[in-house]
Order: C-alpha cells, then sequence, then structure tokens
C-alpha cells in the first residue's frame, strides 16, 4: 500500500513538470507560419463592368432574281467565297435579250438621225449667211429654225433610244445575282432547270455574309450605365472558343432602355479589332469593358487588408513574425486591390483563416 502510494506521488510530480515546462518551451520558439499567406505581386489592376450578349456579323445580304425565267446556271454552292461583282447564278430570259439588242438598234438609228439633222440645220445656216438666188431672207431664216427643230428632235430621239437601252440592260441584270460584297455564301436554295416565278421572285435564292466585319450586341445593366462610353475598350471572351482572346471597343450604346422581368439595360455595340475565322455568327460572348486600368502595380487581394477604410492595414509575415502595417491604397477590381504604399513585391501578407469574419469593409 505504501508503494503504491508512492508511485502516485511521482506520476503527479511527473505531470506537474511537464505541463510548467510548455509554456517556456513554447516562448522560446518563433511564431508559426500562418496556413495561408500570399505574396505582394505585380501586375495590372482593371476595373471593368461586365456585357453579356452574342456575336453578329451585320453585313448579311438575301439575294433573289429581279426577273421570272428558268435557272440556267448556279455558279456557287456553301461556304464558297465570292468578291464583289461577282455573277452567282443566271436566269434564261431570251426575252429581255431581245429587247437589248432592239434597243441597241434604236440608238444607232437615232444616233444617224441627230448627225442627219445636224448637216441640214448647218446647210440651212450657210445659206441665210450667204444668200441663195432667188430665195428670200425671211424664207432662208424659217429654214433655218425648222432644222434646227428638226436637230432638236433627233438629239432627243436619241436620249430616249439610250434610256430605253439602259432599262432592257437593267431588266438583263435582274436576270442575274450578283454579290454586292466581298464575303461567303452560306445558303443556296435554287438550283438549275428551276423556274422563278412572280409568286417566288421575293424568295431569297442565295444568302451571303460578309465575315470580315463581326461585332458583339450585348446589354448593359442600368447600375452600370454611367460608367460606360463610346471608345472605351473591351476584352471579349467566348463559350464555344475559350482560348481565343479578342479585343474590341464600345461603338454604341442605346438611350433607349429594355426591361425584363423588373430589370432595366440599354443595348450596346461592340466592334471587334482582330476577328478571326473562327468567329461564327450568334456566338455567346462576354465583354469586360475596362473602365479604369493601372498597368505594372503592386497588388494584393482584398481579402488581406484589415482595419479601417481611414486606415487600412495588413499583417506582414516576416523571420517567423506577424507585424501588423498600415498601407496606402488605390484601383480595385474587387478581387484585388493596388497597393501605393507601405509593401515591397514579394513580401508575404496574411490572409485571414477560413470562416473568419472580414475585418476590413469597402466603403460603396
Amino acid at each position: 500500500m505504501k508503494k503504491r502510494r508512492i508511485l502516485l506521488i511521482i506520476i503527479c510530480v511527473v505531470v506537474v513538470g511537464i505541463g510548467l515546462s510548455i509554456p517556456f518551451i513554447r516562448g522560446a520558439r518563433p511564431q508559426a507560419m500562418p496556413s495561408d499567406t500570399v505574396a505582394v505581386a505585380r501586375g495590372d489592376i482593371l476595373r471593368t463592368v461586365l456585357v453579356d450578349g452574342s456575336l453578329e456579323m451585320p453585313n448579311k445580304a438575301y439575294l433573289s432574281f429581279g426577273a421570272t425565267g428558268t435557272v440556267t446556271e448556279v455558279l456557287v454552292v456553301e461556304g464558297d467565297d465570292v468578291t464583289e461583282g461577282q455573277v452567282l447564278a443566271r436566269l434564261d430570259a431570251p426575252s429581255l435579250q431581245a429587247s437589248i439588242d432592239i434597243a441597241e438598234v434604236q440608238v444607232e438609228i437615232a444616233e444617224e438621225q441627230v448627225k442627219a439633222t445636224r448637216a441640214q440645220y448647218e446647210i440651212a445656216k450657210d445659206n441665210l449667211d450667204w444668200g441663195v438666188p432667188g430665195v428670200s431672207e425671211d424664207v432662208l431664216e424659217l429654214q433655218v429654225d425648222a432644222a434646227r427643230a428638226s436637230w432638236r428632235t433627233a438629239k432627243l430621239n436619241l436620249e430616249m433610244a439610250e434610256l430605253n437601252l439602259e432599262s432592257a440592260e437593267l431588266n438583263l441584270e435582274k436576270a442575274e445575282i450578283v454579290a454586292p460584297f466581298d464575303g461567303v455564301v452560306t445558303d443556296v436554295t435554287i438550283t438549275e432547270g428551276k423556274e422563278i416565278s412572280t409568286t417566288t421572285l421575293a424568295t431569297p435564292a442565295i444568302s451571303l455574309v460578309d465575315t470580315s466585319e463581326i461585332q458583339m450586341r450585348g446589354s448593359i445593366d442600368e447600375i452600370d450605365i454611367d460608367m460606360v462610353k463610346v471608345g472605351q475598350s473591351a476584352n471579349i471572351t467566348l463559350d464555344a472558343l475559350p482560348n481565343d482572346e479578342l479585343n474590341g471597343e464600345v461603338a454604341f450604346i442605346s438611350l433607349v432602355s429594355t426591361t425584363l422581368v423588373g430589370v432595366v439595360s440599354y443595348e450596346t455595340t461592340i466592334t471587334l479589332d482582330n476577328p478571326t475565322v473562327e468567329l461564327r455568327d450568334g456566338m455567346t460572348a462576354t465583354a469586360e469593358v475596362i473602365i479604369e486600368r493601372r498597368d505594372d502595380v503592386l497588388f494584393i487581394p482584398n481579402r488581406a487588408l484589415r482595419g479601417t477604410w481611414e486606415h487600412p492595414k495588413v499583417l506582414v509575415f516576416i523571420d517567423g513574425q506577424q507585424t501588423e502595417r498600415e498601407v496606402t491604397l488605390g484601383l480595385s477590381n474587387g478581387i484585388n486591390i493596388e497597393i501605393l504604399s507601405g509593401l515591397e513585391e514579394g513580401e508575404e501578407v496574411v490572409l485571414p483563416a477560413s470562416g473568419e469574419q472580414p475585418s476590413f469593409f469597402f466603403r460603396g
């Protein structure tokens, strides 16, 4: 019994000794490194406004014939590149060609009439100037007036014949489909041998799109509309091509709002600076319109900040110790914030532990 009591006393002494030594051991070791720190980095800070929308190729053409007849040639297929002025399809329109032939003959006849009546006028004028034996001056003057009138009528007839020829040529042009600009054929709905009637004239035969000009159409929330201006740069990302980097510029902001489910927004157009062949009309796009930017500056995450807006601070981890330091703030993009003074590039700042409530709140 005595031995057991002695053993218990020895155990208690050992436990007490270990407990008393722990504070001294902890005090002697350096402060442990926080579980989450981040280095002060250098880069660009951009304040942006998001615009959701889609790509659009504004130059589209839905082409059709302007005359009736039978399709004799279809010279393109879907996907073909075409140039401005290129003939894409033709109708068999013999009556239109015959009209041109007749009009050309009428122009030639009218030209000869002009030459003949002019010659008659010049003869009558010479007779008046030099006189004709046995013919009075009054008669000669009447002959000059009559010749002048015939010449004037012949010139009017020539003008009418030329107009008729132009009209016939225009009608023949309606029997051809010609590309109005450089582009790509997107649809062909006609085939050789198809009859084009008055009821089908308005139906598009060939569709064309200009791929060299692409823009993004989207909407800006009314909360952000006062910050977005025409001419501001934008970075554009696409759901279909996430690795492509596109740049653009705000070209238009509507003055008229649209309301959807109580949300007010304004339509905007952003032109693309570097369109590529992979882009397609209708692709879903998101633009970050750059409102303000700072290039090559120091920054840290917003959540590293402590203190108040008037006196912002951070915890810096140096030589195993956490040191509080006041900093001067610049531009924030909502995730990172510019550091104007108080930190050096590469220094480690302490982030709040997971679940810890932030001690710093941004204004506005």
